[in-house]
């Protein structure tokens, strides 16, 4: 299990990349197709063609990791393909990584509390 850092910044590419690439490239298609900064502590989660992997891109402060995840059965839960990237929260993310449905998660709502008089 990954559990990030709480506010960092966690993105899904939501088009599918060319798994044979590595550290260097996806940083590439960070910058260049999704006009982020790679280096900024931007967690980046690529998908295949495939539903039963992902790619995870991320800067630990002085250099690349690349984290990559196959699932032997049903696969992970994706979007559906598009341009762009999709903004995660930090369960979401975590549940993404474990193999759940994502989308059916959030961040819990901790309501005020009453005023006392």
């Amino acid at each position: 299990m990954i559990s990030p850092a709480q506010g960092l910044r966690i993105v899904l590419a939501v088009r599918p990349v060319d798994f044979r690439c590595g550290h260097d490239a996806l940083a590439a298609f960070v910058q260049n197709t999704l006009g982020l900064d790679s280096h900024s502590g931007l967690i980046v989660v690529f998908r295949s063609k495939r539903k039963d992997r992902l790619k995870i891109l991320l800067w630990d402060g002085t250099e690349l990791v690349m984290i990559y995840k196959r699932l032997a059965e049903d696969g992970f839960v994706w979007p559906q393909i598009g341009g762009g990237v999709l903004q995660l929260t930090r369960v979401q993310f975590e549940a993404l990584f474990d193999g759940l449905n994502w989308k059916r998660v959030g961040e819990p709502v901790m309501a005020a509390p009453a005023a006392a008089n």
